[in-house]
């Protein structure tokens, strides 16, 4: 009798229990298709709500399209006062792009050292930056600038009023995590919009989309979120876009028209990767560089002009990072961080000068590798892994170079954001706590300010930071201390996108809206 009568309330138990979680379902579902209501997934791989109505999003967009009426011309960027100016007309890219080892001088003012700190060679003297071709006025033509690294190379306004700088416009944007890339007046960028992909100009004063060009695809992916994640590059009058499906798209600058298209999984032979396709295309004289990994071309290099593929590299996996050109102990070099493993290409793609071991969970590398010196490269990842600069030795008239290990470190974990290096030093998030770490020996120098897996920018001797939840934050960069100067809401909602800079505008996005700040200088 007892034993009966446990059992049916066991039984009673569960089948309250059943209807409990059906109703909860029901509940939770009801609440999606009302109010958008779902889980969503940080940095940290925690759940957390949010009240995001995709459709009704979209038609919001949609309208807020339609009521604009026709384009405007494109707007001219003002210029900055005339002594900060640069020479008028258009400065065509260099053949070769290198990045430069804390080369930039910081402006005298606006928190800035006008002292240019000189990299140390290998032997202890000092060796000068490599120097680059200036780039167009008013440009931030790659994925996280004009090299690559993080630097806006002009002044900033850093004083900013308790309720932050002025703000320029805002808009609604499709979905993803790509960033800007800005030139001739106009910001490019690619979106999720339903069931396609589109590549989107926007006046970069005004916010008036200019034009929008598309193609059916969509990214889904329920941890990391749905949409396109490479940032486009820029190159004179053509738009490289890459699609998370591994569409790639020439475009005209100006109009939006299509000059051509591949798709770079196809041409690799590779399947595409957990979170899709986010290595963002960079041009290297004519040639565009992507990285899909795969056994017909982990690094394939396509003609700007017609997407004919002029070289491919490589048989090896593919990760999240772009393929950034360096000057490396002379020799110019392709560097990127694979699946598992840190690879330089010639400029050609002839030859592998160096790979060095460089694995973590799933493949999962995602920050870019960063130029410390003139011979020496720092790389970081996070679920756990750390950090380490590398050192190269190359021979230039013998077209070889290797490579060695100067420091591992597990005080700096960049996840999916990418550290910055500002005299003598890197700033970076580790893991979603901002820190500072020499980069002689990798030791943390201070730790502080938990901003999520937000983005981080320097100018001005300051980190223009983006956090994980959409705000906006200025901080010196200075090893002395963690010194928070501002902070205010930017944007709503999860935040991954890296920040833009150009003549003084700072665009945020992330897949909802897009804000522009002024930050030029006060005359």
């Amino acid at each position: 009798m007892i034993k009966t009568r446990k059992r049916s309330r066991f039984l009673a138990f569960l089948k309250w229990t059943g209807i409990t979680l059906v109703g909860l379902a029901g509940l939770a579902l009801v609440l999606n298709l009302t109010t958008g209501m779902h889980l969503q997934m940080t940095g940290n791989s925690m759940p957390q709500l949010d009240f995001h109505h995709e459709d009704r999003h979209y038609r919001a967009l949609e309208a807020h399209r339609n009521q604009g009426g026709e384009l405007a011309p494109v707007a001219a960027v003002s210029a900055p006062p005339e002594s900060e100016a640069e020479a008028p007309g258009a400065v065509a890219a260099p053949q070769l792009r290198t990045n430069v080892a804390d080369a930039a001088v910081d402006p005298p003012g606006n928190g800035g050292d006008d002292t240019l700190k000189v990299a140390e060679a290998k032997d202890g003297s000092e060796s000068a930056p490599t120097a680059e071709e200036a780039p167009a006025a008013g440009s931030w033509p790659y994925y996280r600038g004009i090299n690559m690294d993080g630097r806006y190379p002009e002044p900033i306004n850093t004083a900013w009023p308790k309720a932050g700088p002025p703000e320029l416009w805002r808009v609604p944007v499709g979905g993803g995590y790509a960033s800007f890339v800005v030139g001739q007046g106009l910001a490019y960028t690619i979106e999720q919009r339903r069931e396609q992909e589109v590549v989107a100009a926007y006046d970069v004063m005004t916010g008036v989309e200019r034009w929008s060009a598309s193609w059916d695809a969509r990214f889904e992916e329920s941890m990391g979120g749905d949409g396109p994640r490479a940032t486009p590059a820029l190159h004179r009058n053509t738009v490289v876009a890459l699609g998370a499906t591994g569409e790639l798209r020439a475009l005209d600058a100006e109009t939006g028209g299509e000059i051509w298209s591949a798709n770079i999984l196809e041409d690799a032979g590779a399947a595409n990767l957990i979170w899709g396709m986010a290595a963002s295309p960079s041009i290297v004289g004519d040639a565009v560089l992507t990285a899909p990994g795969g056994p017909n071309g982990a690094v394939i290099a396509y003609e700007l002009d017609t997407g004919a593929i002029r070289w491919r590299a490589l048989d090896a996996e593919g990760a999240y990072t772009a393929p950034a050109v360096y000057t490396l102990d002379g020799l110019p070099q392709i560097v990127l961080i694979g699946g598992d493993q840190v690879i330089s290409l010639a400029i050609d793609g002839s030859k592998t000068y160096w790979t060095r071991p460089w694995e973590t969970m799933n493949g999962i590398n995602a920050a870019q590798p960063l130029q410390a010196a003139p011979d020496r490269v720092f790389v970081s990842s996070g679920y756990g892994h750390g950090a380490a600069m590398l050192e190269v030795d190359a021979d230039v008239e013998a077209n070889t170079a290797s490579v060695s290990e100067i420091w591992f470190s597990n005080q700096m974990k960049n996840k999916f954001s990418s550290s910055v290096l500002h005299q003598g030093y890197i700033y970076g998030l580790d893991e979603g706590i901002l820190a500072c770490i020499d980069p002689a020996t990798g030791d943390r120098v201070w730790k502080g300010g938990r901003y999520g897996h937000g983005q981080i920018l320097l100018a001005s001797g300051h980190l223009v930071i983006t956090t994980e939840r959409g705000h906006l934050v200025l901080v010196r960069a200075t090893p002395e201390s963690h010194q928070e100067l501002a902070a205010l809401p930017a944007v709503s909602g999860r935040t991954w996108n890296n920040p833009a800079i150009a003549e003084g505008i700072l665009l945020v996005r992330n897949d909802r809206e897009a804000v522009a700040f002024d930050l030029r200088p006060q005359t």
